[in-house]
């Protein structure tokens, strides 16, 4: 199993000049890919601009996007912005997508939280006609620049029927957000059945996110993250906090993750403190 780092551009007064050095430091350290969180209605970094800085002072490690709120966008800048990060990265980008589940990302971008689902395959549709160089949206010529290998790949991510669907038709795999290993295994088959009974070839891609933190010194900022993050969850908020993985549940819970056939576990950063890189490498390497 891969095992990839999240960026903290999420966090609270994340500064963003910490956000190259970052990345910086996950090649240096062998991570294999360095995945963002997306909100709207939050004080995080955006995920693109964020990825593009990654971009420029990187040259092997993968960019994701772990996930995007795609329907809470413009298809037609979405598809430029992600191609221009993968020619900028040589072809390094795959965007992770979902539909959202916060109304407020909705309500401040203007956009509909209802009939999200549908607008979203119809958002897909047309970055894929625009990546392939086709016109779209009425104008005359093509609209993205020039994309390695063609496309943007893209990680679907929903544990429901829309996302296993999304992740048959338009994916190269699955991603599954904050889902402890035992609930991973179960939806992971189901993906890699549909991938098979859909015609598609090879295997689906299979990823999960784990929040971590190490270091009693960050200990307390770690928790003050995810209550404020999930904060419009209710109860969730303290199970969130609870179930990040500190000190060694670190190293079980990638044998745990890889025995529920994950074939990557993205480690998400509860703190802006870049410890935690040289941290978490000397772990788990």
């Amino acid at each position: 199993m891969k095992i990839g780092i999240g960026m903290p551009n999420p966090v609270p007064d994340c500064p963003g000049t910490l956000l190259p050095t970052w990345a910086a430091a996950a090649e240096r350290r062998g991570f294999t890919t360095l995945a963002t969180i997306d909100r709207v209605a939050f004080g995080n970094h955006d995920s693109l601009i964020a990825l593009a800085a990654a971009a420029a002072v990187t040259e092997r490690i993968e960019l994701l996007t772990n996930i995007l709120v795609l329907p809470t966008r413009s298809p037609v800048l979405i598809a430029k912005e992600a191609a221009t990060v993968g020619s900028i990265s040589g072809g390094r980008l795959t965007l992770g997508i979902g539909v959202g589940g916060r109304e407020d990302d909705f309500i401040a971008t203007g956009t509909t939280f209802a009939g999200r689902g549908k607008r979203t395959d119809q958002m897909l549709d047309i970055m894929l006609a625009a990546w392939r160089g086709d016109p779209v949206a009425g104008s005359p010529e093509p609209v993205v620049p020039t994309v390695p290998g063609g496309t943007i790949p893209l990680l679907i991510g929903g544990g429901g029927e829309p996302g296993v669907r999304r992740t048959v038709q338009y994916g190269i795999g699955w991603t599954a957000g904050g889902t402890p290993p035992d609930r991973v295994a179960p939806l992971a088959a189901r993906v890699r059945e549909a991938w098979r009974q859909g015609g598609r070839e090879g295997q689906p891609r299979i990823l999960a996110l784990a929040y971590f933190s190490l270091g009693d010194d960050v200990e307390e900022d770690s928790y003050r993250y995810l209550r404020h993050y999930y904060g419009f969850s209710g109860e969730y908020a303290e199970m969130a906090a609870r179930s990040a993985l500190r000190g060694a549940a670190i190293r079980g819970a990638l044998s745990a993750y890889e025995d529920a056939g994950v074939d990557e576990l993205i480690l998400d950063p509860t703190v802006a403190d870049l410890s935690q890189v040289e941290r978490l490498a000397d772990l788990v390497f």
